[in-house]
């Protein structure tokens, strides 16, 4: 899966065939729509499914509530207050988005996005509220002029609606799969998506390799996190709906826009896996960034000080480290005292002491750390993607809402607006269960392209992908590190094929390649992102929003304001097309 040919894309690529090596699937059933993952996005998209008439599966890698969603802190962001208008948040989208955003997208957001927490609010959503009661508290964030973050539980926004979606979910009965891993999209004989094949990890009704059957499928597996040493993510976050989309011929986009937040709690340098994320609202509430000499450093560096969009507070963050030789600067909120911590932010309070530091007493060590994919699987504006039948949604998509850089709290928006544009998509499409005696799926794309098998990587591979991309491609990169890196990452895919010809060709040598199982698809999965990560990030020759690259500094609209549209041939070989401007919607079958 090398990186290279170029060019302008001119239609829809097909599907090439590509499939993890697993099982064939020992059971099936039914439904019209299958909606892979469980936070804001996969949740929202399923009940409105359901609530259309169709019969809809919601399958999850662990329990509902264990996706990204619960982990949000800070909130979800909509002009709903008092002199805020839908203009003024599109224009703050813009701003962060660094000239890579589809303003048609933005534009829906940011129109839609009040009507839409409203009616999240109406399935159960309990957010905070003014001390009279009868307004929705909002609260500021970096890159906003505005207060319009509503948030709940003081830091606790994603808990709280992922609680509200999960009981609407079992309320109206929908059939879900829980700790089960998608592995590949099924198509019918016309190439169209009819399902998905699943690992179910020993519970519930289902064991095993089995597949869900339907025409419609909609990804919603959030982020791919897992891919660094040190991330915001839960340990779910492996960027397998990514990969599924690109072994299915699928267009991807704007991966090498991985959003590091810039105030992560700094556990030391041997860190590795989730690490605890220090809201931006502590920044919005009145806590200063300063250095091991107490100086605030982000005055005077942008109009919003310690409030400029993430990508700017994590590169002042990283310059005044190395000036320094130091591993973290410090977030000092000690003025806000005890009540206020423990009113307004009593999770991160929580995760501090627990790891030693009291924030009402100490300033608190951060540092950045890997915390969201602007970019993903490319879409239209209702979430369809190049593959038909094939919807994506949430931090897996692309909408063209983010551009170079997320605004903050903008991700629990997108995920409900386009969830919602999806279920209508699907509604209106009509889209009916495959008869008995219908076309039987098959694994991977229109049969008329050769399917062949991706080598799977050995669990413990896993570490060594982390620790290549946290030096090469991390918060800083260079032509220099993105080599090392896209090298290192071709050895490991190198050995994990040698080993598949050595097991196919010599029966013998079969312990050198791995059995198939969870920890060695989700190893694959990331080998998989992180090569299409690398390969963006090589030839983006420019510094634009969290891509920064050393050497070549400044933002170049003449020659980069362009999305790379990114697919994987049958022969697992990058094709890497360009797009002019915003480039968005990509052309659809």
């Amino acid at each position: 899966m090398t990186a290279p040919a170029t060019g302008t894309a001119t239609g829809p690529v097909p599907g090439t065939g590509i499939r993890l090596k697993a099982p064939a699937p020992g059971w099936a059933i039914e439904a019209d729509v299958v909606v892979v993952g469980s936070g804001v996005a996969g949740l929202t998209a399923a009940l409105r499914c359901a609530a259309a008439g169709r019969r809809t599966v919601v399958v999850t890698k662990a329990r509902l509530d264990d996706g990204s969603t619960r982990w949000a802190q800070g909130g979800i962001a909509a002009a709903m207050g008092e002199g805020d208008t839908p203009e003024q948040h599109l224009d703050d989208t813009l701003v962060a988005g660094a000239g890579l955003c589809d303003e048609a997208a933005v534009r829906l957001l940011v129109t839609e996005g009040p009507d839409a927490v409203h009616r999240l609010i109406a399935a159960g959503a309990r957010f905070d509220t003014t001390p009279g009661g009868d307004e929705i508290a909002l609260a500021r964030e970096g890159g906003h002029h505005r207060r319009r973050i509503a948030h709940a539980g003081g830091d606790a926004t994603g808990a709280e609606i992922s609680r509200a979606l999960v009981e609407a979910v079992r309320a109206a009965g929908l059939r879900t799969i829980e700790n089960a891993l998608v592995l590949d999209l099924l198509t019918d004989e016309a190439g169209r998506t009819s399902g998905v094949t699943l690992h179910v990890m020993g519970e519930g009704q289902h064991d095993g390799v089995g597949a869900v059957h339907a025409p419609a499928v909609v990804l919603a597996t959030g982020g791919m996190g897992q891919v660094f040493s040190a991330t915001t993510n839960p340990a779910v976050s492996t960027g397998d709906g990514v990969a599924l989309a690109l072994r299915a011929g699928a267009e991807v986009s704007d991966l090498e826009f991985v959003q590091f937040h810039p105030t992560v709690l700094y556990l030391g340098p041997e860190a590795e896996g989730q690490q605890p994320l220090i809201s931006e609202a502590v920044r919005g509430e009145g806590a200063h960034l300063v250095d091991a000499d107490g100086v605030r450093f982000m005055v005077g560096q942008h109009e919003l000080a310690e409030l400029a969009p993430r990508d700017i507070v994590a590169k002042a963050i990283l310059r005044r480290s190395l000036e320094q030789g130091v591993e973290h600067m410090y977030l000092d909120g000690r003025h806000f005292g005890a009540p206020m911590w423990e009113s307004r932010f009593p999770t991160i309070l929580a995760a501090c002491r627990s790891h030693g530091i009291d924030p009402v007493t100490e300033p608190i060590p951060v540092a950045p750390a890997a915390h969201y994919a602007s970019g993903g699987v490319r879409t239209d504006l209702h979430g369809r993607t190049t593959v038909p039948g094939l919807y994506a949604c949430g931090e897996v998509a692309c909408t063209g809402v983010h551009g170079a850089n997320r605004l903050a709290s903008n991700s629990l928006l997108e995920g409900l607006v386009f969830a919602e544009r999806i279920a209508a998509d699907i509604a209106a499409g009509g889209f009916a269960p495959r008869p008995a005696d219908g076309p039987a799926p098959v694994a991977g794309g229109a049969p008329a392209a050769p399917r062949t098998t991706l080598p799977l990587l050995a669990p413990e591979t896993r570490t060594a992908v982390q620790r290549i991309m946290t030096a090469g491609a991390g918060v800083l990169r260079s032509a220099e590190s993105l080599a090392r890196a896209a090298a290192e990452l071709d050895r490991v895919h190198r050995e994990a094929t040698e080993a598949a010809a050595q097991e196919a060709g010599a029966p013998e040598a079969a312990q050198k390649a791995p059995e198939p199982g969870v920890e060695a698809w989700e190893a694959t999965n990331l080998l998989c992102v992180a090569r299409v990560l690398v390969a963006a990030a090589r030839r983006r020759e420019e510094t634009r929003g969290c891509h920064w690259r050393e050497d070549h500094p400044d933002r170049d609209d003449a020659s980069w304001r362009r999305h790379f549209r990114i697919t994987l041939d049958a022969d697992r070989a990058l094709t890497i097309r360009t797009t002019e401007d915003a480039g968005f919607p990509p052309a659809l079958p």
